[in-house]
Parts: structure tokens; C-alpha cells; sequence
């Protein structure tokens, strides 16, 4: 059975200013893929996983999540925005996850993983409240589901803001650096949710430094810098035996 496609960019280019972040990047991800991105800073990895869900517009190019155009309408060969609305409606199937945690500081880790399903998908509060208690319990956080944002740690927070995602039953994850942020010895929780829902099938768009976490997990590791992509393959094609300079010189410095 041949896996749909779930990401598909064609030629995307990004600009701020006369700045050029994305230079005609192409890359494709199967339904169920776990694709990690690494590169240097400013190599333009968040840029594109921000376009994905049109958090940034795009320049020039397409990207389609399961077979829709996102962020755009085409009529003949031209591209019109879509509407605010509907575009909200295109990124609920899109679940993202931050460098910074970004969860409501006034509402609990239950109430913070509640929120969308209730505001948004008009779920009744017991419906929302019975599926984030088996977010919250998937993360390892049953026990801390009355706690404040300010009442946790880096690491815990991350975790709800994981559950908050997932709250929304998206189809696809997108992770922006999200250990990066985090003390060393609060990584490994975060890398361990990320790891089950891997297993889980969940197709998945990680930007990360964490070379070992890519290595066990990734199906593809796409290797960008300076706005291109410089190489792409298999973990033991990139990370073990990468064929450009440029990749060598990233992987030196990192391991």
C-alpha cells in the first residue's frame, strides 16, 4: 500500500525585506514520516515549518497538507489569500508546538488543553475535559492537571503544550526547536512524548539540534542551509555518512 502524502512544498521562496530565507525549497512527507530539519541558525527550518500552517505567508511556490493548498486559493495560474476563517480552519488539523511553551498563564494544564476543543470545535465541556485528562495521562501529566503554567517546570510545560496540540486531533505535528529552551536534564520527557507519538503513526515536522533524537526516530533528515535544502535522505545517509562539505562541517561542530 503506497503512503498518501501529507506534506507536499513545491519551489516555496520566503523573503523579509531583501533578505531571501527560503530559496525554492521542494520536500515531501508521507502520512505516518517523522522528517527532522537541521541546519544552523538562520538557515531558514522555523521560517519553513511557519509557512506550512501559514503562521508566514510565502513568497512564491506551493504547499499543500493532505492534498489541500494551504493559506491560498488559485484561480488560473494566480494566488489569493484566503480569508482569515478559513484559513483558521485549514491550521485546526495542523498541530504546532513552540521553542517557548506559549500556554495561558491564567488557566490550569487541563483548562490550557481544553481551551481550543471547546472554543473552537464546540465540543461540550465533558467530551473536552474526559479526552485532555487521556492527553494529560499520555504525556506523563495526569497528576499535575490542576497545576498553573507558573507551577511546573520548562519540561512539563512543554508536555501540556504537546496535549494542547494534540487536543485539536490534528493530522499532522509540527515541533520548532521544541527542547531548545529547556535545562539539559528536562529534554529527555519531552524527547520520550515525541518518540511514542512517532510510534503512534503520527506524521510528523520536527526542526531540532538533537542529532541522537533524529537519528533514532526520523524516517527522513533533510539537511538546510543559507535557504536550501544541501542534503536529504535516511538518518545513516545524513548523519552517518554525509556527502556535502557543508553538512560535514555542521555535523563536526554539533557531535
Amino acid at each position: 500500500m503506497t503512503k498518501t502524502v501529507m506534506v507536499e512544498a513545491r519551489g516555496v521562496r520566503k523573503s523579509f525585506g531583501s533578505n531571501e530565507v527560503l530559496k525554492g525549497i521542494s520536500l515531501e512527507v508521507k502520512q505516518g514520516e517523522v522528517m527532522c530539519l537541521l541546519g544552523p541558525s538562520g538557515s531558514g527550518k522555523s521560517t519553513f515549518l511557519r509557512c506550512i500552517n501559514h503562521l508566514e505567508t510565502i513568497d512564491g511556490g506551493r504547499i499543500y497538507v493532505d492534498g489541500d493548498l494551504i493559506g491560498y486559493r488559485q484561480v488560473g495560474d494566480v494566488l489569493h489569500e484566503m480569508h482569515p476563517s478559513a484559513i483558521a480552519k485549514q491550521r485546526r488539523g495542523i498541530g504546532m508546538v513552540f521553542q517557548r511553551f506559549n500556554l495561558f498563564p491564567h488557566l490550569t494544564a487541563i483548562q490550557n488543553v481544553m481551551e481550543a476543543p471547546v472554543g473552537v470545535s464546540r465540543k461540550t465541556k465533558s467530551e473536552a475535559l474526559q479526552a485532555a485528562q487521556s492527553l494529560l495521562a499520555k504525556v506523563g501529566l495526569a497528576d499535575k492537571a490542576e497545576h498553573y503554567p507558573s507551577q511546573l517546570s520548562g519540561g512539563q510545560q512543554q508536555r501540556v503544550a504537546i496535549a494542547r496540540a494534540l487536543a485539536m486531533e490534528p493530522s499532522l505535528m509540527l515541533f520548532d526547536e521544541p527542547t531548545s529552551a529547556l535545562d539539559p536534564e528536562l529534554v529527555g520527557d519531552v524527547l520520550d512524548v515525541m518518540r511514542d507519538l512517532a510510534k503512534s503513526g503520527m506524521t510528523m515536522i520536527v526542526v531540532t539540534h538533537e542529532i541522537g533524537f533524529a537519528r533514532e526516530v526520523a524516517d527522513q533528515v533533510v539537511f538546510m542551509d543559507a535557504g536550501v535544502v544541501v542534503e536529504q535522505g535516511t538518518p545513516s545517509q545524513v548523519l552517518d555518512n554525509p556527502q556535502h562539505p557543508r553538512t560535514q562541517a555542521f555535523l563536526n561542530s554539533v557531535l
